[in-house]
């Protein structure tokens, strides 16, 4: 069974930075797709970024400029760079990987963006 592995959540300040990194079990060319969710309190679960296996990335709105999604194939491993950090942004973080057949999902990280 795939498993994703994530890290790198905690509390920053506004205008502050974290990366939150996303260790997969698997090769990561074995998805077609790898994605960044959040879900605040309240709030459904949104997707924040996502990138194919291809490379292409796409951005929520609300992040775009601020947040790149990247990888690294030898370590396996997804990248969520969260820069010019606001309140709005504090949510439990998800890893999500896609195959022809399954999803897979982290067990979510925390980041609290607060003075």
């Amino acid at each position: 069974q795939v498993q994703l592995a994530e890290s790198g959540g905690g509390l920053v300040q506004p205008g502050g930075s974290l990366r939150l990194s996303c260790a997969a079990s698997a090769n990561i060319f074995s998805f077609n797709v790898m994605r960044w969710y959040r879900q605040a309190p309240g709030k459904e679960r949104e997707l924040v970024a996502a990138i194919t296996g291809g490379g292409s990335a796409n951005y929520a709105d609300s992040v775009k400029g601020r947040f790149a999604i990247s990888r690294d194939i030898a370590e396996n491993t997804v990248y969520l760079q969260m820069n010019s950090l606001k309140p709005e942004d504090t949510a439990v973080y998800y890893c999500n990987a896609e195959n022809s057949r399954f999803n897979y999902w982290g067990q979510g990280t925390q980041v609290t963006v607060s003075s």
